[in-house]
């Protein structure tokens, strides 16, 4: 294999994983670490990775906005995991808030056989793929965002605010412990905060690659949430955090 077709199956993998690991890679490649290590400083010259201890990370920048059809590639048995779990959360007859995240997305596969939920949204996504579920489905209205199909911007927001729910469901660009959650652009951040203030609980759907990752804007603190989904377990520094916060953990 030619070393510029190992390098784009590096930054593939990289997309996938958000980290890979010297060792992993030589194996599956067949060749040595010393050149996997060149591999990976190479591309760290074209900004596209950061080396660390045993590997390399995604070189993100925190305002990186990804369009909905790149992020429906990431993580996306994960989120699947997720989606599965967040569902026993809801009962039927529920009133819910949810977001245009795909992670969102992947959750109303596996909500069809709950009964007499309402479903309102600024994604214009959910509200098309769904066009024909039982939900009783509302939108938003606002200003598009056509590379993330959400509708943000004054109207969105007043809209929502007509609306008391059950639950806010969301997911964000990243958590940390000390600045809360995080989203990568002001105006989709408006839309979650606004989502967390009309529902009586607010649950966070993250996939383990945003732990202890810092985005753009500052969405919310952690006190706004009611229950956190991930596909794996966090560690145990986590779990102690959302003891403490009273935040219910699920894996």
């Amino acid at each position: 294999m030619l070393g510029i077709e190992r390098r784009r199956k590096i930054m593939e993998k990289l997309t996938q994983d958000r980290k890979v690991y010297v060792s992993d890679l030589s194996k599956y490649f067949q060749v040595t670490e010393e050149t996997v290590r060149r591999d990976l400083e190479k591309l760290e010259n074209q900004d596209l990775l950061r080396r660390s201890y045993g590997g390399a990370v995604l070189n993100e920048h925190t305002s990186e906005d990804l369009s909905f059809i790149k992020r429906t590639t990431i993580n996306s048995d994960d989120k699947e995991r997720i989606a599965e779990k967040a569902s026993d959360l809801i009962s039927d007859g529920d009133t819910i808030m949810v977001d245009s995240s795909t992670t969102c997305l992947a959750l109303l596969q596996h909500l069809k056989q709950k009964k007499d939920l309402t479903i309102i949204t600024n994604s214009i996504r959910l509200v098309n793929d769904f066009v024909n579920s039982p939900f009783t489905m509302i939108s938003s209205g606002g200003i598009l965002r056509s590379h993330s199909f959400a509708l943000t911007g004054t109207a969105a927001c007043a809209t929502l605010r007509k609306y008391y729910v059950d639950l806010a469901i969301i997911s964000c660009k990243g958590i940390d412990r000390e600045k809360g959650l995080m989203e990568s652009n002001e105006e989709e951040s408006e839309i979650k905060q606004i989502m967390i203030g009309q529902a009586k609980k607010s649950i966070l759907l993250a996939d383990h690659s945003k732990f202890g990752k810092t985005a753009f804007i500052k969405t919310c603190d952690f006190s706004t949430l009611s229950g956190v989904v991930t596909d794996m377990d966090p560690g145990e520094n986590w779990t102690e955090f959302f003891s403490k916060q009273q935040i219910k953990l699920l894996f």
